[in-house]
């Protein structure tokens, strides 16, 4: 979690409800929830990349990804089932945000949106950033986490809240998915699709 805030954090700047220590920022609960969501189900982040390379076929490096995953047992040994939730994936965040913000590592603000149930954010902060930063340079260990949580948010930059959880949506599987049941393995279903979009050999056409 402290892994997908650092790297998904955006500037601070102006925000008066910023902690004095705080780097960076999250806005809502449903970015962090959705972004948490493909970095813990491999196979469909797969998918994702197979949907831009598909929508750009002059980058490789996408399906070459999307093989490396596939081609692996990461969608079964990394793949931590969510929620269907009324809006999308969802995890109980409480746990594992409660040791970071023990740890002044991590503040979560709530802003009150009238008789709705309005926004968290989540702040990070200095001490966070430094810890960050020290598992992204001297922990080989938790190398995964570092290369998929870039992976996820890189793919999903410039996307809004919503249009992150819309995007979701877009997966027939996902979105067909019961309310309160888990969101069901779709490996298969990208590995076919993997060899639909296998890129031609030079000089032949796809």
């Amino acid at each position: 979690m402290l892994l997908l805030i650092a790297t998904a954090a955006e500037p601070v700047t102006g925000d008066a409800c910023a902690p004095p220590d705080a780097v960076g920022v999250v806005r809502t609960q449903v970015l962090l929830q959705k972004l948490d969501f493909w970095v813990r189900s491999p196979d469909y982040l797969a998918w994702e990349l197979l949907v831009e390379y598909e929508a750009h076929p002059d980058d490789p490096a996408l399906w070459q990804l999307a093989r490396t995953i596939l081609s692996s047992d990461e969608p079964d040994v990394r793949r931590y089932p969510m929620l269907r939730h009324r809006f999308g994936a969802f995890e109980q965040m409480d746990e594992a945000l409660s040791m970071l913000i023990e740890r002044s590592m991590v503040t979560k603000r709530h802003t009150p949106r009238g008789g709705q149930v309005g926004q968290h954010d989540y702040y990070l902060r200095a001490r966070g950033r430094q810890v960050a930063d020290t598992i992204v340079r001297h922990e080989p260990d938790l190398s995964w986490y570092v290369e998929r949580t870039q992976t996820v948010v890189s793919l999903f930059k410039g996307l809004s809240p919503s249009g992150v959880k819309n995007r979701q949506y877009l997966q027939g599987d996902y979105a067909d998915t019961p309310v309160g049941s888990y969101i069901v393995s779709i490996t298969e279903q990208a590995r076919g699709r993997l060899e639909e979009l296998r890129p031609s050999a030079p000089g032949r056409s796809r």
